[in-house]
């Protein structure tokens, strides 16, 4: 790529006809999150050029003085992005050596970039081999910045960039939209990742007024227009409700109704796969042939449900029934909501885990006063009240369910005195 360069130091130098050549051929990088750590000018000021480019208009990307020693110190106390572009100096040995070191803070999803100055062809195969994305010899151009990203997010033989997380209740009425959008939010916020939301309750979807949005378009029009659905229709749908945080919304109207077949959400999930990196669907309590195809297919599936019969019933069937259809996928996860209604006969946690052979991922206690404010205000629980309890476990869902923890296994235990203090409480 290094044929490509340009002297990037001189301040509005003019691109060559080889890299209008280049980027003519590149496609639209998708909403990612990139971070660069570069030592010299000559190379922040191609990253930075790339990233005014129209190409890269939906990625995030941010440039830090400083090369691989910057980063490490960084991201001891930062969530990694998607894509870490690193500048390097240094000489082979100790490349390795550094970033053997940053990989001890870097997210298994990160993506790693890196720019050298040696070309050495036993560096470059030594960092592949140890799971760096690329190496580019200095110096570089914007249209090599803007190609490796490409070629690493846009591959069409790639891998999906997405994951899709699939919410959905044992039972009407359980939360588990509102646990979705919050959980969605949490990871936009906590992770300055890029999340979508998609409401797949067309008729009585919720998503709108939670963040309090009233888009004209939204997910009815793809799934009406499915020989339309492509990145860039589908980025005109989206409503930005935060900085990362974008949303499909439902109309929420009953003035037609909203039969569909059961791959009718399949192009539209596997379109947004591709141009986000988290994909949260809020999938309504029905049992259709396209809400049963949309369970199956997502990577992460997650049930709310309440301490109550029916919903055991439902969780076991739901558990049971996705076990058959998906045997090479790990079990769903499972959330337990409104825990601690007051005078309310419940299961408790134990009693209801036991035959679902799961681990609850969390128990979230009763607090209408929260989740009343909440939703009367389009806001979202962090916003509310930053330091309730309730929040600190809509951020650990989200760190589970993004690969940053996991469920404690210590919490099978400490679920029944969670729930026999809130029965304490409501005496």
């Amino acid at each position: 790529m290094s044929s490509l360069a340009y002297d990037a130091t001189v301040e509005g130098a003019d691109i060559s006809p080889q890299d209008v050549a280049a980027m003519q051929a590149l496609r639209p990088v998708p909403r990612i999150s990139i971070q660069a750590f570069c030592e010299t000018e000559g190379v922040a000021n191609p990253v930075q050029r790339a990233g005014e480019d129209r190409r890269m208009t939906k990625a995030h990307l941010k440039v830090h003085m400083g090369g691989v020693a910057t980063a490490i110190e960084f991201y001891q106390s930062a969530p990694t992005p998607n894509l870490i572009l690193l500048e390097s100096r240094s000489e082979p040995k100790q490349l390795l050596e550094q970033l053997a070191q940053l990989s001890e803070y870097c997210d298994p999803s990160s993506k790693v970039v890196v720019i050298g100055h040696y070309n050495d062809v036993g560096l470059y195969r030594e960092l592949i081999r140890s799971g760096i994305s690329e190496y580019v010899i200095a110096p570089v151009s914007m249209a090599d910045i803007v190609s490796v990203v490409s070629s690493i997010f846009v591959d069409p033989d790639a891998e999906p960039l997405g994951r899709t997380v699939a919410f959905v209740g044992a039972k009407g009425g359980v939360g588990s939209s509102t646990i979705a959008h919050n959980v969605a939010w949490a990871m936009s916020s906590l992770f300055k990742s890029e999340v979508v939301v998609a409401d797949l309750d067309l008729a009585f979807g919720t998503a709108n007024i939670n963040f309090d949005q009233d888009p004209a378009q939204g997910i009815a029009e793809a799934v009406f227009s499915p020989e339309r659905i492509d990145e860039v229709y589908l980025d005109r749908l989206l409503t930005q409700c935060a900085e990362h945080l974008s949303l499909l919304a439902a109309p929420s109207t009953l003035e037609r109704v909203y039969d569909f077949d059961p791959d009718a959400f399949a192009q539209l999930v596997d379109t947004a796969q591709r141009s986000v990196p988290l994909l949260v669907l809020d999938v309504p309590h029905v049992w259709t042939g396209w809400a049963k195809n949309t369970l199956v297919k997502a990577d992460e599936i997650v049930i709310t449900a309440t301490p109550e019969l029916a919903n055991l019933r439902n969780t076991k069937n739901l558990v049971d029934m996705l076990k058959r259809l998906r045997p090479n996928d790990p079990p769903p996860k499972l959330i337990i909501n409104q825990a601690g209604v007051p005078k309310r006969p419940e299961i408790s946690a134990s009693d209801f885990a036991e035959p679902l052979g799961l681990t609850p991922m969390s128990v979230i206690g009763f607090d209408p006063l929260l989740f009343g404010n909440a939703a009367n205000n389009g806001r979202m629980l962090g916003e509310m009240d930053a330091k309730n309890p309730v929040v600190a476990t809509i951020n650990e869902i989200a760190h589970v369910l993004t690969g940053r923890s996991e469920i404690r296994a210590k919490k099978k235990a400490g679920l029944g005195s969670l729930l026999g203090k809130l029965s304490r409480n409501k005496k």
